[in-house]
């Protein structure tokens, strides 16, 4: 599975009965949609309900779309239409007497950059995700397993000792799967444009 927006991505995006690259886009896209909604501050079922419009939005403009890096990138695009559907969904909330921070939805209205701080956040952990599918996915288990426990916060003894490695062992795979993560998420951001 690709794990940036490719330009070849978005001009397969054109033909709408590409279904294997909206399968794609969608597996790419929507745990980063959702998971900005959610530290928007909508419940889930909202932050759902805000990822399937901005699908169907993307579904009718993305055909007529042009990638253009002088224009700015795909990320910037998609994080305009996440953004004003997450607003969008608050004023809709808010006719329903929804419990909403008053001084979060005026950040929204105004633009504040909070919430463009919030989406790079929510960006580069989307690619920390992303990379972590791969490490999972092409790294023996217990290796994987190591590097875990090490992100929890476990030291070299302990990881060692729990998995019956040696400390030697557990600080190679930190480098290891760490070097790896590092390029892999390099390697996305650069595809990315």
């Amino acid at each position: 599975m690709t794990t940036t927006t490719r330009p070849s991505l978005l001009e397969r995006l054109r033909n709408p009965a590409d279904q294997v690259a909206w399968e794609e886009f969608d597996a790419q896209y929507r745990e980063l949609i959702v998971r900005y909604c959610r530290r928007s501050g909508l419940p889930h079922s909202d932050s759902e309900d805000v990822c399937q419009g901005v699908m169907i939005a993307m579904a009718r403009t993305l055909p007529r779309f042009e990638y253009s890096r002088e224009k700015g990138r795909f990320r910037g695009y998609l994080a305009r239409s996440v953004h004003r559907a997450v607003r969008t969904q608050m004023r809709r909330r808010l006719g329903d007497s929804w419990p909403v921070d008053d001084e979060h939805l005026a950040d929204l209205e105004s633009g504040d950059d909070r919430h463009d701080r919030v989406w790079e956040q929510e960006w580069e952990d989307h690619h920390l995700r992303l990379a972590m599918r791969t490490i999972r996915a092409t790294h023996h288990p217990r290796s994987v397993a190591a590097f875990d426990l090490i992100l929890a916060g476990s030291g070299p003894s302990a990881v060692a000792e729990e998995l019956g490695l040696t400390v030697g062992n557990v600080r190679k795979i930190k480098q290891r799967i760490g070097e790896r993560l590092a390029a892999l998420v390099e390697q996305q951001l650069g595809e990315e444009g």
